[in-house]
Formats: C-alpha cells, structure tokens, sequence
C-alpha cells in the first residue's frame, strides 16, 4: 500500500539502504506538532515516523516541516490504523481526524466565567482569594471613589458646556483596579477610552486628568486630543485615539518589540466587545499568536458597546471564544468582581511573559451610565434594567462589603474619603478652568525633530497675521507664543 499522501510530516529518515531489510521497514516514532490551542508550546513533540531512505523517495521540505510527495515509495508498508485516520494536511492542527460522518459543528461548550466573590462579598472558595494587603485593598478602593467624584463633577461640567465631550465609568470600576493592581510600571498600556481608573491608579495626578479635559497649557497632549483621550509617557499609558480598535494591532506590535528586547513585561491592551467586531481585532489576535507575543488583550464586554445590544452584535459564545480560534489561552471573568480581575490579569500576565504567548481575557461587567455625553442609553435599554444593576450587582458594593468584612473600612471611611475626593476634584477643577489654551506655536511642534524650512515659513507667516489682524485672530485665551 502506498504511503499516505502529501501532508504527512515526516521529519526523521532511516539512512540506512534498501539493503538493510530490518530497517527498511522500521517505523519510528511519528513526530507532529502540538498546536497552541491544546495549551502546550509549540516545541513539545509527539512521535517522529521514520521511512528507509530510498532514490524513489521525494521530500518536500518547508521552513518547520517536512512531507513526502503521494508519489513517494509506493513499497512502503501501510502506517498503523490510527495514524492513517489522522488528518496531516499542513494546515490541519495535530488534533484532527478523518470521519465518514458528515457532520457539521455547531453546539460548543460554553466558556464559564470566573468569580471570587459572591454578589455580597463572601470568598467563595478561600483558595482563590488572592489575598491581597491592606494597603492595596484600601487604595483601589479609594480609587474608585475618587473616579465616581470625578466622573460626576465631569460629566456635569461637560452639561455646563464647560468641556466639550465626556465619558464616565459607572459599574466597571472593577475591571480597572482589578487590572491596575496586577500590572506593573514596566508594562505598556493601550485604552480605549474608559481607563480612566487604570491611570489613576498608576498615578495619574487629577490635575493632570482635569488639564486633558479643559485642553489647556498644561495638557500633556497640547490641547490636540478630545476630552478623556489620556496618555503619559511616564506611566507608560499610550495616548488614546478616538476610532475603535486601533490600539489593538499597535499593543501586538509593541509586545512583539518587547519580547525581541527580552524585556519582562506585557502590553496590556484594552478595549470593548464592539471594537472586537473591528476587524483590526482579528489581524491583531492573529498576529500576536503567530509571532508569541506577549500581549494581553482585556475585552470589557458590557453588552451595548456604543449602543448595539450584544445579541446583534454577534452569535457566537462572546469574546472569549475567538482567543481559542486563534489559538490563545483564554478566559471569561465576572468583570464586576475585582478579585476575580485581578486574579486572572496576574495570572495572564505570567503566561505572557514567562510563556511568551498571547492570553485573552473578556470581563463581563455592566455600563450603568451613557456610552458619553452624546449618548441617551434609554433609546436602547429600559431605566429600570440600569436601576436593577446599581441595586444588585454594584463592583463598588461587592468589593466594600469584603474589604468591611476584614475590618480595613467603615462608614465613617466611606464618608471622609468622599468628602475629601470631592475637595480635591473641585480644586484641580477650578486650577485648569483658569488656565490657558496652548500657545498657537504648538501648532508647529512634536513632528519634525528640526522644523522644515516650509513650516518655518509658514510659522512666519502666521506671525504677520496674527499681529496685522488681532481682531481677528484673538489669541488672548492662549498662551504665549513660543519663539
């Protein structure tokens, strides 16, 4: 019987001759590739199929695999049963076999998702709990006080007509600190636009946060960015973009740079189950799962996106689902239990880095606000669902109750904290109102190392104008310009 066709890896060959009779019909141990959706490196091999070197043999070699032709040595004996029922076309995983039943798929286990906490802030299972300090406990906590305080005084402002655009981040206050906590400085961060809590706990300052929004002289982006488009370079938070999903290719590309740097770090991408419809998530998964970057890919699936309820977003089991697709260990979490975001973004973390492997993580969580200030949620879900979810299944009210039940936070706590939170929102809030726009010679800055001679001219030219037509041209609100 001839031996199997074209797609049967064959990477170890008798050198003996044809002379040798013993071993010429020897079989060795059949070697295939284990590939990453059963979880194991892709350099952990099975057995190897050896055949005896022959002149009518022909081999057709790739860059990681070896075939013999259907044309190759039709004397050779027949494999085993089992390895004839395998399926070995190149692009077959090592976990594929042939049927004579035509069936289609359709019916897939659902992924589980994942809690520490109970809705009333019990540990369900005492293994689980990560037990974290005092000292953490209490800062992610005060966190995400001071990021209600002032997503309030905010979005009220932005209602003021005081700043131009706003979004607010009631009810995924866990997916945050949860994730915050279990990064370090050293990894690269890429927001979408609801982050805002990430960054402060890094340590972004709420002057910095209120000089953004107002778009002053202070702002780290020189007035060029909209409202809650936050980035810093020391906290090693890229700068935000307004459309959907283009951080995601980028975090792929800056994890491939840190792994090729042998750094010991991830870049942490995050970004919403409407951007995964994107098709810039696709390329990125792939990519990233190619190349074993180490990228951590964090979907905060709140079930609207902008405002497209998920069942018309997509039939299949979520996001999680498309991580095992494309080949990556994945995992689905209550993203409104902080523990439980935390836990699997520190153990994600691992993986990425001493793995070298993308993971995917989809947080289940609920948005209780607008998706901005230009939006009306009521024109795509009723009041009262909004109204159940704040009563029942506040990340806030679950993580207090635990952090109460451990004696680390009282009443008395929650009421000065909140006092002092406002205080200091409403100081930096007033600081950056009074402050200037960015001097109009910002215009010309942050693309050439050395501006060019035509933008030089063009500054120029702007100069004379603005002196010869200052009615206007009224730069009075800005700062002045920089020579």
């Amino acid at each position: 019987m001839p031996a199997p066709a074209a797609t049967r890896r064959w990477l170890a060959r008798s050198s003996s001759s044809t002379t040798a009779s013993v071993t010429s019909h020897r079989l060795d141990k059949l070697r295939v590739r284990t590939p990453h959706h059963q979880h194991q490196p892709h350099h952990h091999h099975h057995h190897v199929l050896a055949l005896p070197s022959s002149s009518s043999t022909t081999t057709t070699t790739t860059a990681r695999r070896s075939y013999v032709s259907p044309s190759a040595n039709p004397a050779s004996p027949a494999p085993s049963a089992t390895l004839q029922r395998q399926v070995s076309f190149p692009g077959a995983t090592s976990g594929s076999f042939y049927t004579e039943s035509m069936e289609f798929a359709r019916n897939y286990p659902t992924i589980p998702t994942y809690r520490v906490l109970d809705l009333e802030g019990n540990v369900i299972k005492p293994s689980e709990d990560p037990k974290l300090t005092k000292e953490t406990c209490v800062k992610m906590y005060n966190c995400m006080i001071t990021l209600n305080v002032m997503d309030l005084i905010l979005y009220e402002a932005q209602r003021q007509g005081r700043i131009s655009f706003y979004m607010t981040n009631y009810g995924e206050e866990a997916t945050h600190m949860g994730t915050a906590a279990a990064l370090t400085m050293d990894d690269v961060l890429f927001g979408q636009y609801r982050e805002a809590g990430v960054l402060l706990y890094r340590g972004f300052t709420l002057d910095q946060f209120m000089n953004q929004c107002y778009s002053n002289d202070h702002d780290l982006g020189k007035g060029r960015q909209m409202p809650v488009h936050y980035g810093s370079r020391a906290l090693n938070f890229q700068t935000i973009s307004s459309p959907l999903a283009t951080q995601i290719p980028q975090a792929a590309g800056a994890a491939y740079a840190l792994k090729r740097e042998k750094k010991q770090a991830v870049a942490a991408c995050f970004f919403g189950e409407g951007a995964a419809s994107e098709g810039d998530f696709h390329a990125a998964l792939n990519i990233a799962a190619t190349v074993e970057a180490p990228v951590l890919f964090f979907c905060r699936n709140n079930g609207y996106a902008i405002s497209t309820p998920a069942k018309e977003q997509y039939r299949g089991d979520g996001i999680a689902s498309r991580g095992h697709g494309y080949g990556m260990d994945t995992i689905r979490v209550d993203g409104n239990d902080v523990l439980a975001v935390y836990n699997a973004t520190k153990a994600a973390r691992e993986i990425a880095v001493k793995e070298s492997r993308p993971v995917l993580i989809e947080a289940l969580t609920y948005r209780i606000s607008h998706h901005s200030t230009s939006d009306d949620s009521s024109a795509y879900r009723p009041k009262k669902e909004v109204a159940d979810w704040m009563k029942h299944d506040s990340p806030m009210a679950r993580f207090r109750k635990y952090i109460e039940a451990q004696g680390w936070w009282s009443d008395e706590q929650e009421q000065t904290e909140r006092k002092n939170a406002r205080k200091a929102v409403l100081a930096a809030f007033a600081a950056a109102e009074k402050r200037p726009k960015p001097s109009v010679s910002e215009l010309f800055t942050d693309v050439y190392d050395k501006l060019p001679w035509h933008l030089e001219e063009q500054k120029k030219e702007l100069d004379v104008l603005l002196q010869r037509y200052p009615d206007h041209y009224d730069t009075s609100a800005h700062a002045p310009m920089k020579q």
